[in-house]
């Protein structure tokens, strides 16, 4: 629905869970930072 933020890592986007029918939040992680397991780790942990 929209960018709520960038950060060092990624993306947020508010967006709207079909299934469920709820606003949820979407992160994305930079191209260049998924070719990095210990990013990878990082960015699933929310840290």
């Amino acid at each position: 629905m929209r960018l709520v933020g960038r950060g060092g890592m990624g993306e947020v986007y508010e967006a709207r869970d079909q299934l469920l029918g709820e606003t949820v939040a979407l992160k994305t992680l930079r191209p260049e930072l998924a070719q990095n397991r210990v990013m990878i780790q990082r960015f699933q942990k929310g840290f």
